[in-house]
């Protein structure tokens, strides 16, 4: 009788273990592909922020007065890079001061291609038109990888707040990731002016 009740909790304990293993094991893969997204996430703003000098310096040729404009996407071309996130600190706020720097340069770029419509002979220009087609290309894949990282967190997220999982997180300490929002006042329809 002593030997089965001694063989029950052991075999208690080590399904116990297990589901705790299974249990780690899984957010670990959870948060490792919340980590691979996010560094998704930084080569495609990485690749905009070097498209831009490329950009700068074929409007610069053609709009030499237009030097404040120019100067602004330079300025928040480097501010923009200056602000890094390490992948060990997904936290909201880390995340809302990536995006404000980012949207401080998107705003940059719109005030350019404003400028550039001044120009006919700008547009027409091949570098140009291949700059411009590579950098909504790479707006376009900005948009898609925080789409899928924000499709990453989700899951990751959700597990750690959820039961039992929640009440093991105490002991295995992971932490909340920030998720991509949308930029305040971006429900309204921008205004188009010529």
């Amino acid at each position: 009788m002593k030997n089965t009740k001694m063989w029950i909790i052991i075999g208690g304990i080590v399904i116990l273990s297990l589901y705790l293993i299974s249990q780690y094991n899984g957010l670990v893969k959870l948060e490792q592909s919340v980590k691979k997204q996010w560094a998704n996430v930084e080569s495609s703003y990485q690749r905009r922020a070097d498209l831009i000098p490329n950009l700068v310096n074929t409007v610069k040729g053609y709009a030499e007065f237009e030097k404040s404009t120019l100067q602004g996407v330079i300025e928040a071309r480097s501010k923009a890079t200056g602000v890094t996130v390490n992948a060990e600190n997904l936290t909201p706020e880390t995340i809302a001061k990536f995006q404000e720097a980012q949207n401080q340069m998107s705003g940059a770029l719109s005030r350019l291609l404003v400028v550039v419509e001044k120009y006919p002979d700008l547009k027409a220009n091949q570098n140009f038109l291949e700059l411009q087609a590579q950098l909504e290309g790479t707006e376009n894949r900005i948009n898609v990888e925080r789409n899928r990282y924000n499709e990453m967190v989700q899951p990751f997220n959700t597990k750690i707040k959820t039961f039992p999982t929640n009440l093991m997180n105490a002991i295995y300490g992971f932490k909340e990731m920030g998720y991509f929002e949308a930029q305040k006042g971006a429900e309204a329809a921008p205004t188009v002016t010529f």
